[in-house]
Parts: structure tokens; C-alpha cells; sequence
């Protein structure tokens, strides 16, 4: 395999567990960073750096169509990697514009580019309350208040301009709560926790097998049914990991 696969977001968290993989894979990766010193890093792990902002759709633009990548993939996120209490109300609107206007900007210049596949990075913790576990097909909490709204709408937003994408097998993949390496915490937390390495795999996965859709994609638990995940993608957390980091 020698596609192109331009990873946005390629030294976040998810990033960082996910070009190993996609090297491993045979892809040849292309990702993206805002600053100019990560570039050395990303050569290291045999990524072709893009210094560019999701949010200059120009330069965007011009990058994915000068690649003229095979995949996209979205990992792009805005929080404060402790995930400070006192900075996440702010962090909830710069992540939501994330969400929102930087990925309209990624779909727009992944569709220029004429890229086939499609892959974005969601949340499983968005459902309106109701019985649980919650399925894809269950609504989002578009009704929220606060800060919780800010988010979901972003969410929402996110989650509607990947689906709406032409020409491209798209796929939302609604990740649980993050844990191990270069996340907040090295063992499980949450209602549907997830290690950041299965997050990584799921993407991967999708990017080779999705028939497009959005998936959950978190441990066994009461919370969310991943059970759509593995029958199409043939994804499971892994069972020997536990909260090794």
C-alpha cells in the first residue's frame, strides 16, 4: 500500500498512537502541526510535516491539494492537555471552533484535493439522556445548557459537514473518555473510557474498511454500545491492556 493519508492533528494524543500505525500500514503520512519546531519530531516518526492552521482555509487549501492525499483523517482537538478545570470553559468554545469552522475548512479542502476516505474524531458522551446504552442512531443533547451546549453544538456541527461531504467515504468515529500516553490520565476514567492506542486503531480500521457512517468506539461498559464498531470495522478495545498506560 503507498496512499496518501494527510492526518490532521498528527501530535495530539490519538496523532501520536496513530502514525506508527499508518506507517506500519505502508501509508505515507503527511501531518499536520501549527508549529514550525514540531516539524524535526514528526520527520523522526517518518511523517511528512505540514506546518499549517485548520484555521487558514487558504493555506488548507493549498496544502491538501498540493498532496493530493487517498485519505484524510481528522484528529483535531483544542483542550489543555490536563484537562484544567479552570480552563475548560474557555477550552470548551476554542474546541468547538475546532469543531466547527476548522473542520468546514478540512472537508472543503480534502474534497478539492479529491481525496476517497474520509475519517473525523468525535465524542460518545453527546447523547441526549435516555435508555442506555446509547446507539449511533440515538439523538445528541441539543438541548444542553452552558457549557455542555457549546460543545455539543460544535459536535453537531462537526459531525454534519463530514457526513454531508461528497465524494469521499466518510466516517465519525465518537470516541469514549481518552486515557494513556500523552492524554490527562494513564488509567481508565469516565463512563466510557477508552485507551488512546485502541482510539488510534479504530481509525486506522476505519480508514481501511469503513462503508462510511459514525461509530462508537469505547470499552464495554452501560454507557455506549460499541457493538456497531466491531461488526463493521472489526474493532475491540483490547482486553490485555486494562489501565496500562
Amino acid at each position: 500500500m503507498s496512499e496518501k493519508v494527510f492526518l490532521a492533528g498528527a501530535t495530539g494524543a490519538v496523532g501520536v498512537a496513530l502514525v506508527p500505525m499508518l506507517v506500519e500500514a505502508g501509508f505515507e503520512v503527511h501531518g499536520t502541526t501549527r508549529r514550525a519546531d514540531r516539524a524535526a519530531a514528526l520527520e523522526a516518526m517518518g511523517v511528512h510535516p505540514v506546518v499549517v492552521d485548520v484555521f487558514d482555509a487558504a493555506a488548507l487549501h493549498d496544502a491538501l491539494v498540493r498532496i493530493a492525499p487517498w485519505g484524510v483523517i481528522h484528529q483535531l482537538t483544542d483542550l489543555p492537555r490536563d484537562l484544567d478545570p479552570a480552563r475548560m470553559a474557555q477550552a470548551a468554545v476554542l474546541n468547538a471552533g475546532v469543531r466547527t469552522e476548522g473542520t468546514r475548512n478540512l472537508v472543503a479542502a480534502a474534497q478539492a484535493a479529491g481525496a476517497k476516505r474520509l475519517v473525523a474524531q468525535s465524542i460518545a458522551w453527546a447523547y441526549a439522556p435516555g435508555p442506555k446504552p446509547f446507539t449511533e442512531d440515538r439523538p445528541l443533547d441539543l438541548q444542553a445548557e452552558g457549557a455542555r451546549r457549546v460543545s455539543v453544538d460544535g459536535v453537531a456541527a462537526l459531525e454534519q459537514s463530514v457526513m454531508d461531504a461528497r465524494g469521499m467515504t466518510a466516517t465519525v468515529l465518537r470516541y469514549g473518555q481518552l486515557y494513556g500516553p500523552n492524554t490527562s490520565t494513564p488509567t481508565p476514567k469516565g463512563s466510557s473510557p477508552l485507551h488512546v492506542k485502541d482510539a488510534a486503531r479504530a481509525a486506522l480500521l476505519a480508514l481501511q474498511r469503513s462503508p462510511g457512517g459514525i461509530f462508537n468506539i469505547a470499552e464495554d461498559g452501560v454507557e455506549v454500545s460499541s457493538e456497531k464498531a466491531k461488526r463493521m470495522l472489526g474493532w475491540q478495545a483490547d482486553a490485555q491492556r486494562g489501565a496500562t498506560p
